[in-house]
């Protein structure tokens, strides 16, 4: 969607200005159902059986396998997740979406509550100035700095930037909040969103120019103080992921070419598409050494009167989350989410038949009821004028966890038909115990769903020894576990060498990037994985001799690469 000018502006308004190439501007403010049912006429047939999502297009029409890019495009916007907006790169979060990180935030929050994290909000707007006092750090985010450079139609002395990221707008404040030892640790997050104005593949969730996030921010005494804590957020992380979206990951640490701009290092957990074959970053936790608090003169006085520079870590998540989970789970028939994060567990539809419509829009509306007083998320279809099949291809389309069946037959023999949107299981329930059988049910969908996306994580990575192995597991849609030389002119060679021969192959690097554009078949590091996750994987370990994948340096890690998003 391309940007669109505006003929005139209101004088209150700022101009933003983009920094980078091709400069932009905007002006803004199981068990079968027993009940023998009437067979219908062939029109609501062919609703029941799925076709009126060719003839009405309400249904999902592109394949995940075949043409990924409109398939999420399609999942997002007919589920109701996200509207697109006038300016490319910037997307509406609608309400169903905005649940889903309704349920992230609120574990996340009590998480990180739960260490001694306190939340606080810093402006939006950083000066000149203070972006540009931590050099290689605002290297890493120019290209994508925003500028606000007038009010109304006078020009400002100073542009102000849009933060892409909080830490110089923080730290000026830290240095005098932090006077002696007894002021450590300080702990602080903030639930904001930011602006980095990516000029290319801009995708809902994935990477657009305004996200929503949280960001952490501590300082401490030592290093170890410090270095807990970068694990203890990653650890929450990857908990977020896995206990909550049903997605695997896996933790590591950043190469020095990946690394956060001026951290010491980056951990990271790291999700997989396997339907693209590209890697995901799902969360990053750092450990900013003393960097900053030398630039921003951050200091404290020990117990026996000594001034040190205090130890930094910054962490962030953004909305990402979604769309990872929506890329990993969802199927040709719609969205899929996990129970812990449903807008909806479970949807009651009744099956009316003619002279006892009454009777079992009244027994659907009590079973909506008992679900509803026991904390169940549902919600009951009483409308007459869309049939069962109609509803069932809605609420799949949807992702609600369960539909819940109920007609005459049912309510005659006290029974509910459960069934499950993640496989299309088909459960007979008895009425009396429906209420707690549907908790079990949730929790065997949660467990089922990461399951499935951890045994095909594992199945695609692939251990290699060499650049032949590498380049048909890549081709392979998978990501490679590789011996690497930890060299950083290595690292920046396989990423040249990828790209070309990837664009020298048959194979197709087309993924979703929310604009139609094609992304590149180059690979990169993503990250070092910690040793939990190479036992888990079960990978071979590094061998003394063994000689780096991309030339002919002595290996010294173990390494994931592959494409990403």
């Amino acid at each position: 969607m391309a940007d669109k000018s505006c003929e005139a502006v209101v004088e209150s308004m700022a101009e933003v200005k983009v920094n980078g190439e091709g400069s932009l501007e905007a002006s803004g403010n199981g068990t079968k159902k027993k009940e023998k049912r009437k067979k219908p006429a062939k029109k609501e047939r062919d609703s029941m059986k799925g076709n009126s999502a060719k003839v009405t297009r309400t249904g999902i029409e592109a394949s995940k396998a075949k043409d990924f890019g409109s398939w999420f495009q399609e999942v997002i916007t007919k589920a109701e997740l996200i509207d697109y907006y006038d300016i490319r790169g910037c997307y509406v979060l609608r309400p169903r979406s905005f649940a889903i990180w309704d349920a992230i935030k609120d574990m996340l929050d009590k998480r990180i509550k739960g260490l001694g994290v306190e939340n606080c909000y810093f402006p939006l707007f950083v000066s000149s100035d203070r972006l540009k006092k931590e050099q290689n750090h605002v290297e890493g985010f120019e290209a994508e700095v925003a500028w606000v450079t007038k009010s109304g139609k006078k020009e400002l002395a100073d542009p102000i930037a849009v933060r892409p990221t909080s830490e110089t707008i923080m730290y000026p404040a830290f240095s005098k909040w932090i006077r002696s030892f007894r002021d450590l640790p300080l702990r602080i997050n903030q639930w904001s969103n930011v602006v980095r104005w990516e000029m290319t593949h801009c995708t809902p969730f994935i990477r657009s120019r305004e996200f929503l996030w949280q960001e952490g921010h501590s300082a401490f005494a030592t290093r170890e103080e410090a270095a807990g804590e970068v694990l203890e957020i990653l650890d929450i992380y990857k908990s977020v992921y896995e206990d909550l979206l049903a997605v695997p990951v896996i933790r590591g640490t950043k190469t020095e070419s990946e690394k956060f701009a001026g951290a010491l290092y980056t951990t990271t957990v790291e999700g997989f598409v396997p339907a693209t074959g590209r890697a995901i970053q799902g969360a990053t936790s750092h450990c900013l050494g003393q960097n900053f608090a030398e630039m921003f003169d951050i200091k404290y006085e020990n117990d026996e009167r000594e001034t040190k520079h205090v130890w930094q870590n910054s962490w962030g998540m953004t909305t990402r989350t979604i769309g990872v989970m929506i890329m990993v789970h969802s199927d040709d028939r719609g969205l899929v989410v996990p129970p812990r994060v449903a807008p909806q567990e479970a949807v009651v539809v009744p099956i009316f038949k003619k002279g006892h419509e009454a009777i079992v829009v009244e027994e659907a509306e009590k079973l909506g009821k008992e679900l509803k007083d026991a904390g169940y998320k549902v919600k009951v279809d009483s409308r007459t004028d869309k049939t069962p099949g109609w509803k069932y291809n809605e609420y799949e389309l949807r992702g609600i966890c369960t539909r819940l069946e109920l007609g005459p037959r049912d309510i005659e023999n006290a029974k509910v038909l459960c069934v499950r949107r993640d496989n299309g299981q088909k459960i007979e329930l008895n009425r009396a115990t429906a209420v707690t059988d549907l908790r079990k049910i949730l929790g065997e969908i949660q467990r089922s769903l990461l399951e499935r996306a951890r045994e095909e994580l594992y199945l695609n990575i692939q251990r290699v020894s060499n650049w032949e192995e590498f380049m048909s597991a890549l081709n392979s849609r998978k990501i490679a576990l590789c011996p690497w030389c930890q060299n950083a002119s290595c690292e920046e060679n396989v990423k040249s060498r990828t790209k070309n021969e990837s664009e020298n192959s048959e194979f197709n690097v087309q993924a979703a990037d929310g604009e139609g554009q094609s992304l590149s078949g180059a690979a990169k590091s993503l990250c070092i994985p910690f040793s939990a996750e190479l036992d888990a994987l079960g990978a071979p370990p590094l061998e003394k001799t063994e000689k780096c994948f991309a030339c002919d340096e002595l290996a010294e890690v173990l390494v994931l690469f592959g494409r990403s998003y």
